[in-house]
């Protein structure tokens, strides 16, 4: 047996409103249809539900035999808890509540989502907000696993089920510290900086990926590397002399206003620019409180 909600929700109007005909009113269709169906229900329930005209009435419209009672009960509660789901539901779309999940890596997260976080979540304060900062390879995997709504990335992505999208330019340099004497030389050529201490990021993070890219670009093979796990850390170690970097440009930006690092002079692809990626499931909609934080990315960037 099987129960159908369509005449369940005629039988539960008919009671609430104890008439026919304002029964009909509130469905939008005709007393007819409405009386139709509760004898449609009736049939299939094996059950007799209302007392007929004829049948003695209470004092309010409509007598419920002992059966149409019990399903009546039920009936309240089923479109109670209908009514709460359309008004949690509501609330979602309405950006009233919710929870939004973004992954970014390291880098993006410091200096490229700061400004978009902070309008998102005064402009949506019941939404609950969460940052997870990781690596590339990390936040791809938890992208993968469904533990995030979206994510924004410094390196290329190519795994199943995830939908990459360039969002934003990060202009990358090789920086030294400004004392280096690699800084006044006008021509720097590989085997120049093959010979200089590099400092990396671990693998798996965007700038690594961005780093031995632009290397093997320039035909320089490290003697010496060393892996270092923050963008930050690099940058500050560049600045007390300890090696070479290739960093974003955002992150070196203060340690050159201050004259502590120096971009050096390559003789070609001196500047680099690297797409950011946003990164989804695919064919996954975007709910609506992700919508509003894309359009706080995109206002942020400019």
């Amino acid at each position: 047996m099987r129960l159908n909600l369509n005449l369940l929700r005629m039988f539960h109007a008919v009671v609430e409103r104890q008439s026919f005909s304002r029964a009909a009113e509130a469905l939008f269709v005709t007393q007819s249809a409405v009386s139709k169906g509760i004898r449609e229900l009736e049939a299939q329930l094996g059950l007799p539900l209302i007392d007929r005209p004829g049948s003695p009435r209470g004092a309010r419209g409509v007598r419920l035999t002992d059966d149409g009672h019990a399903l009546y009960q039920h009936a309240r509660g089923i479109f109670a808890m209908e009514r709460v789901a359309l008004e949690e539901v509501r609330d979602r779309v309405e950006l009233r509540r919710g929870h939004l999940r973004i992954g970014a890596s390291t880098t993006v997260a410091a200096y490229w989502l700061a400004d978009a976080v902070s309008r998102y979540v005064r402009a949506y304060p019941q939404i609950a907000f969460e940052l997870r900062v990781g690596n590339t390879g990390e936040i791809a995997r938890a992208i993968q696993d469904g533990g995030l709504d979206a994510a924004f990335v410094e390196g290329r992505v190519d795994a199943p089920g995830i939908e990459v999208t360039p969002w934003c330019d990060d202009p990358l340099r090789i920086v030294a510290a400004a004392s280096s004497p690699l800084v006044r030389r006008r021509t720097l050529r590989a085997d120049l900086l093959a010979q200089e201490v590099w400092l990396l990021r671990e693998r798996g993070s965007g700038t690594r990926q961005a780093a031995d890219e632009w290397l093997t670009a320039l035909g320089v093979e490290p003697a010496a590397t060393v892996e270092i796990g923050s963008n930050e850390a690099i940058a500050q170690a560049v600045a007390a002399g300890a090696g070479v970097a290739v960093l974003p440009a955002v992150v070196v930006a203060d340690l050159v206003a201050v004259g502590r690092v120096s971009a050096l002079k390559l003789p070609r692809d001196s500047r680099r620019l690297r797409p950011l990626y946003r990164l989804e499931l695919r064919n996954r909609p975007h709910p609506p409180a992700l919508a509003a934080f894309l359009e706080c990315v995109a206002v942020a960037v400019g």
